[in-house]
């Protein structure tokens, strides 16, 4: 696992596409027990290379009802975003993450966590890819119908402060799914 990592933190195959550069940030532990695939760091995570050290990566810990030791803690939490790297600015926020990665990357380091119970799959991206035509219509869709991904996929939506309008839009969600994303990450890593 430790040569995967090296190797990965070394790429460089979509760079000229990337506005800061290549730094790939991900990480993991053959004895991970769940991953959490996001979308792509952003440029705080890009400078620190610390996967979800930002406002979204506070309220994400929030969610999970773990602490920050917990939560960097490998063998408990692999992060596996769909874009290692910051793909730059868009016109209405960050670029989507760049395509290379998961297919390049995320089987091989799937292969290397035999323990993983738990893939938590934070927005559109992650959740289209990996859930294909199973996954609903609108992101809010796939949220709302998390348990029928369930046991291996938790659906969510990014935790960003920029979606505070979606969270007073949909107050189901803190008094229905966080609960049990709660409940359930506990029980995984108990």
């Amino acid at each position: 696992m430790q040569n995967l990592l090296s190797e990965i933190k070394q790429c460089t195959i979509c760079e000229p596409h990337l506005d800061l550069g290549a730094n790939p940030v991900v990480t993991g532990h053959k004895k991970s027990k769940i991953v959490i695939i996001g979308q792509a760091p952003g440029t705080k995570v890009h400078k620190s290379g610390i996967p979800w050290d930002d406002a979204s990566g506070k309220q994400l810990r929030k969610w999970l009802n773990v602490s920050d030791e917990d939560f960097y803690n490998v063998e408990n939490f692999a992060i596996v975003p769909m874009g290692f790297c910051y793909p730059g600015k868009g016109k209405t926020g960050d670029k989507p993450p760049r395509k290379e990665c998961a297919p390049q990357w995320h089987k091989q380091l799937f292969d290397n966590m035999p323990n993983l119970e738990m893939i938590i799959l934070i927005g559109m991206y992650a959740q289209k890819y990996y859930l294909k035509e199973t996954a609903k219509r609108t992101l809010t869709e796939t949220v709302d119908n998390y348990p029928e991904y369930l046991p291996k996929y938790f659906t969510l939506p990014h935790p960003s402060p920029r979606n505070r309008f979606w969270l007073t839009k949909n107050p189901w969600f803190e008094k229905n799914v966080i609960p049990e994303l709660q409940k359930r990450v506990a029980s995984v890593l108990s």
